[in-house]
């Protein structure tokens, strides 16, 4: 299940990583990549314990928090503080698979990494290539959103980033452990999700009908979710 989510950040919040990041120092993105990512990996990334890195995902976290969108669709229980990379001209990353466990130092932690988050902070006109290739059931589907917009999907698709051929595309990127770990239930729990949002606005809150499907969404939810 592939998700874009309209601006996570706002106009001012973009503006603000986009500023830090210009005077943050960058070093070779692979020092995150798993034995075989790295040699698939060609990109820059700014230390994962680097201040500027923490704070901005504090900003990011945040956004996540009170995004109704990412919590429906993701069902995170843990998320990992969100990295930072940079694919300049001739850099891109070829065809993956995100490890399935990593490790959050900072919370002593592991998590298992069932979504996977790419959070656009370059606007498409600023670079050619780059696009965020995953591969499903469907085929190929290319993503190049706007700035501060968000690409969600399942951390198990086999996924990569064409080579940039002109100027400089910039995300952050992180991975969510969620509630529900099959890909396809948390799909089936987020449509009944956004049923109910159209069925409340159309019927109120206290309609039987609306209850009762709440309540059946919920009871599902009991029934799938691993805390």
């Amino acid at each position: 299940m592939l998700i874009r989510i309209p601006g996570l950040l706002s106009p001012e919040e973009l503006a603000h990583c986009r500023k830090v990041l210009t005077e943050t120092a960058w070093v070779d993105g692979r020092v995150t990549a798993g034995v075989q990512s790295a040699i698939a990996k060609h990109n820059l990334q700014v230390p994962e314990d680097a201040p500027q890195a923490q704070a901005l995902g504090q900003i990011i976290l945040k956004a996540l928090g009170t995004n109704v969108t990412f919590n429906a669709a993701a069902l995170p229980l843990r998320v990992f503080p969100p990295l930072f990379n940079r694919y300049d001209e001739g850099m891109g990353f070829t065809a993956h698979v995100d490890n399935a466990i990593r490790y959050v130092a900072s919370a002593r932690q592991r998590i298992r990494t069932d979504v996977s988050s790419t959070l656009f902070l370059s606007e498409p006109d600023e670079y050619d290539g780059g696009e965020l290739v995953i591969e499903d059931s469907y085929g190929e589907q290319r993503v190049k959103f706007a700035a501060g917009d968000l690409a969600l999907y399942p951390a198990d698709s086999l996924h990569r980033v064409e080579p940039v051929t002109r100027g400089s595309r910039w995300a952050a990127f992180f991975w969510s452990q969620s509630m529900v770990r099959d890909d396809a239930t948390r799909a089936l729990l987020y449509n009944f999700d956004r049923s109910i949002t159209l069925v409340r606005a159309e019927l109120g809150d206290g309609h039987p009908a609306v209850l009762g499907i709440t309540s059946t969404y919920h009871n599902l939810l009991r029934k799938w979710a691993e805390l």
